[in-house]
C-alpha cells in the first residue's frame, strides 16, 4: 500500500533535491523557503522509515536508500506528468495521434467493434490502423513507429523489450466455400489435402509454425501447391471463386462462416488455439487517447469471446 502521507509535493521536493544537491538552490526554483524544503524532506523520510540525504561537509549528499528511491520518485513524476498533457491536450482537441498495429484476424473481428465504442468517446483522436505481418508490426513497434499491437503472442526471442496483455484465445480453420467437394465427402481429409492449392500463411508470421507442426502431427510432411499470404481480401476472393483451402486464423473469416459465404472443415483445430491480445513497448506510457481505446479494444474482445462486459 502507499503511504497516505506522501504527497506530490514530497517526491516534487526531494526530486529537486537530489538534482541540486543543495536545499537552498531547491528551495528558490520551487519558489518556497528553505526551511519549507526541510520540513519537506523530513516528512518523507518519516513516511519512508529510512533517510534520503545526509550532510556531506557542508553539503548533501544522497543516501543509497535514496539512489533507490529517486529511481521511482523520478519515473512516478514523469508519469503523472505524461498523464496531465495528455489530458489537456485531450481537452483542447489536440491530442497525439494512435498508431495501431493489428493482425488481419484483429482488424477483421475486434477494430471494427473497438472503434465504434471509441469513437462514442468523442476524443477527437486521429487513429491510423496498420495491418500486416506480425513480424514487421513488432519492429515498427520497437522503433516507435506504432503505439500498440493488437495480435497473437509473438515467441519469447521476438518479446524482449514488449509486455503482452491476453485477451482471448483463438485457433487455425481450413475455410473453403460452400459446396467444396471435401465437404462431406467422408474421405480421409488430409490424405486429400495434396489435391488442392493451399493458402498458406507467410513465413514470417505468427501461425506459420503452428499450421506446420499441426500439418506435420496428422501425417502431411509436404504440400505441393501453396499460396503465401496475409492478405484476408485476396484470400477470401480466390477461395470463393475455387476449389482452394485457406489455412487462416477463425476471427479473419468468422463473419465469412456465419454469413455462409465459407465454411470452416470439419476437422478438429483445437490444438492451434493460442493467445491474442494486446502488446505494448515497455518503457512506454500510454496518452489518455490510446488508453481508452485499449479499453475498448478489450471490451471488444470481451463481446467477441461470449464473456460478460465489465460494468464502467
Amino acid at each position: 500500500m502507499i503511504d497516505s502521507r506522501i504527497k506530490f509535493r514530497h517526491l516534487q521536493t526531494f526530486v529537486e533535491v537530489a538534482r541540486q544537491k543543495s536545499v537552498v538552490k531547491a528551495a528558490e526554483l520551487l519558489h518556497v523557503s528553505q526551511p519549507a524544503v526541510t520540513k519537506t524532506i523530513r516528512e518523507l523520510e518519516q513516511a519512508l522509515g529510512v533517510g534520503v540525504f545526509e550532510r556531506d561537509g557542508r553539503g548533501i549528499r544522497i543516501t543509497r536508500y535514496g539512489e533507490v528511491f529517486l529511481r521511482h520518485a523520478g519515473a512516478a513524476l514523469t508519469a503523472l506528468r505524461q498523464g496531465l498533457d495528455s489530458v489537456s491536450q485531450e481537452q483542447f482537441g489536440d491530442a497525439p495521434p494512435i498508431r495501431i498495429g493489428a493482425l488481419p484476424t484483429v482488424s477483421t473481428r475486434i477494430m471494427p467493434r473497438a472503434m465504434d465504442l471509441f469513437l462514442k468517446e468523442n476524443t477527437w483522436s486521429r487513429v491510423k490502423i496498420v495491418t500486416g505481418d506480425n513480424t514487421v508490426l513488432l519492429e515498427q513497434l520497437r522503433v516507435g513507429d506504432l503505439d500498440l499491437v493488437v495480435g497473437r503472442l509473438a515467441g519469447a526471442e521476438r518479446m524482449a523489450g514488449f509486455s503482452f496483455e491476453h485477451l482471448y484465445s483463438e485457433q487455425v480453420v481450413f475455410a473453403v466455400r460452400a459446396g467444396h467437394p471435401l465437404l462431406g465427402a467422408g474421405k480421409s481429409f488430409f490424405a486429400e489435402l495434396g489435391r488442392y492449392t493451399l493458402l498458406m500463411p507467410t513465413r514470417g508470421s505468427i501461425i506459420r509454425p503452428v499450421v506446420e507442426n499441426f500439418l506435420i502431427a496428422n501425417g502431411v510432411a509436404s504440400l505441393p501447391s501453396q499460396i503465401e499470404t496475409v492478405s484476408d481480401a485476396f484470400g477470401r476472393a480466390f477461395v470463393r471463386d475455387s476449389n482452394a483451402i485457406w489455412i487462416i486464423s477463425n476471427g479473419v473469416v468468422a463473419r465469412d462462416i456465419a454469413d455462409g459465404v465459407l465454411v470452416a472443415l470439419p476437422v478438429d483445430t483445437s490444438e492451434t488455439k493460442g493467445p491474442v491480445g494486446l502488446t505494448v513497448r515497455t518503457d512506454s506510457v500510454p496518452s489518455l487517447p490510446l488508453s481508452i481505446l485499449m479499453q475498448t479494444i478489450r471490451e471488444a474482445a470481451l463481446e467477441i469471446s461470449g464473456q460478460p462486459t465489465p460494468a464502467h
